[in-house]
């Protein structure tokens, strides 16, 4: 019998090679998948902690149903399809569809200045706002430390009772001993925490929110008493969780809810605030109320919303006619110097808008700018509402015109020129030939260019706002301007001297995504009339 000698493959040879390829070519894409998964996977366990802690579970559960998608989609060989499908619409959803969910969500809300904090918390406020220092109270000195910013905190107070030398730390939380292992503690102040960053004096002074900053005691509560004292007060107002009132222990006065505009505050019988502060609430579609009945924001609607509109077209109409005019003329094989003119053309395009729109701003000076001082003219530019409104239709086109014209010069150039040549064989003449089968076939791939332009410039902000701030504003209404178009209208509305108010804002920008939506897709469903012309 004789015994088969196992031969040993040459590792360069063919066939080894061949073998060694398909090996690097099935542990590769595994290798990927298993770090790619891995790392969802970790990323997910991290924020887990964090987003329960927070009581975030329509985050925490999104972001673990991600996950198990992932791991559905890549783990295995199978539903091909769904491994191109699943990138793009996670994007989509992540940063589109969520997006707009929550700015409709926000919209119905009163979120903004003196509203972000949760009812509990501007509860918690109120209440603890009222500790008043007894003959007999606490004395301690104070340190002020934290991890994070210096004026917005989150803030822990270090304090020493001078009587005994005991070190206590004190949070939002409570008051519990502090780990002498990790301070420095001198002449019964605490110096340095590990891991905290220690407040000079000028910092202390500097940080208003520790003006209602409190550390809930069984007596009541710990409050900043200048600058490196605290004392253990008791508190006045007491809050009834089932009747949803404040009542004040010492003058005998209970305060209940009441809604005024879009705030809710706790008052008493005769109305008077128990505090300023409010808090965050549900008020329905009130937002939208206010957009279509407030005198102060629907009298002026209209006539903004027509100048929106009319800016929107004019920009489109008037940047593709002359991008239009210029790739005609400088697409003729007979001119010269083609790529130079068209380098040119496209200068304007390549300038940074903000600059352009600022040097454009200077150019429109009454007294020093350009345009006065090469025409001798001395109009007021943007101190007149019809100058200021062309001042800005003529910024616009100098800004959008390379766009179109590079647009048109490549639809042009696909363009078949047999067609071209047919039309003259059959006697057409150059207008002819142009008007019914070259500007018919560039609007089948411009077209929609041209609708998402208009959508563009429908909440083109930076060109109002960088070149005229809206103005001019005259002195009978302030917050409307001669160039005011509405998303900056609405801006100054909910972002002005009232501070920010976010829920309306947030109404406003669903209200003007709707009307641009319903008139870009109007302005689709005519251009799919186009597609016939193929």
């Amino acid at each position: 019998m004789v015994t088969p000698t196992l031969r040993r493959q040459d590792p360069d040879s063919p066939a080894a090679f061949e073998h060694l390829e398909r090996r690097n070519h099935v542990v590769g894409p595994v290798l990927s998948r298993v770090i790619g998964l891995g790392t969802a996977v970790g990323v997910a366990a991290a924020m887990t902690p964090s987003l329960a802690g927070q009581q975030q579970w329509a985050i925490l559960v999104a972001v673990w149903v991600i996950v198990g998608v992932l791991i559905a989609t890549y783990a295995t060989g199978r539903g091909l399809p769904a491994k191109y499908l699943v990138p793009g619409t996670l994007m989509l959803t992540l940063f589109v569809v969520y997006p707009i969910l929550l700015t409709a969500k926000i919209s119905t809300t009163n979120y903004g200045d003196g509203t972000r904090a949760s009812k509990a918390d501007a509860i918690t406020s109120i209440v603890n706002t009222s500790v008043v220092q007894t003959p007999d109270a606490p004395r301690y000195n104070l340190t002020v430390g934290t991890k994070g910013s210096l004026t917005t905190g989150p803030f822990t107070f270090f304090l020493v009772n001078p009587a005994d030398g005991k070190a206590y730390e004190g949070t939002p939380d409570g008051l519990t001993p502090l780990d002498l292992g990790s301070a420095t503690v001198e002449n019964n102040f605490v110096r340095a925490v590990n891991g905290y960053t220690i407040l000079t004096p000028v910092q202390v002074n500097a940080a208003t929110s520790l003006d209602t900053f409190t550390v809930p005691t069984a007596k009541g509560a710990i409050r900043q008493l200048g600058i490196t004292q605290a004392f253990e007060g008791e508190t006045t107002l007491k809050y009834d969780k089932a009747k949803d009132t404040i009542t004040d222990t010492q003058k005998n006065i209970t305060y209940h809810v009441e809604r005024r505009g879009d705030r809710e505050y706790f008052v008493d019988p005769s109305g008077k605030r128990v505090s300023d502060q409010s808090w965050q609430a549900n008020i329905g579609l009130d937002n939208y109320k206010s957009i279509l009945t407030d005198s102060r924001i629907s009298g002026p609607f209209l006539k903004i919303f027509a100048w929106t509109l009319a800016f929107a077209i004019l920009s489109v109409g008037s940047t593709f006619i002359l991008g239009l005019l210029l790739a005609v003329t400088l697409n003729d094989e007979r001119l010269k110097g083609q790529k130079i003119y068209r380098a040119l053309l496209i200068m304007p395009y390549a300038i940074p808008g903000f600059i352009s729109l600022l040097v454009w701003s200077g150019f429109f000076n009454q007294d020093f700018g350009l345009i006065n001082d090469l025409t001798g003219l001395h109009i007021d530019w943007l101190g007149n509402a019809f100058a200021a409104k062309f001042a800005v239709l003529l910024t616009n086109l100098w800004m959008g015109f390379p766009y179109m014209f590079l647009v048109c010069t490549g639809a042009l150039q696909s363009i078949p020129g047999d067609l071209k040549e047919a039309a003259k064989i059959d006697g057409a003449s150059g207008w002819a030939g142009f008007t019914k089968i070259t500007f018919p076939l560039l609007l089948v791939s411009v077209a929609p260019l041209l609708v998402s332009s208009f959508a563009f410039n429908f909440n083109n902000f930076n060109a109002i706002q960088l070149l005229t701030k809206g103005g001019p504003f005259s002195p009978d209404n302030p917050t409307a301007g001669g160039t005011d178009i509405l998303i900056s209208y609405t801006i100054r509305l909910a972002f002005g001297a009232g501070g920010a108010q976010i829920g309306f804002a947030s109404a406003v920008s669903v209200l003007l995504f709707v009307i641009t939506g319903v008139i870009a897709a109007v302005q689709f469903r005519y251009t799919k009339a186009l597609e016939d012309v193929n």
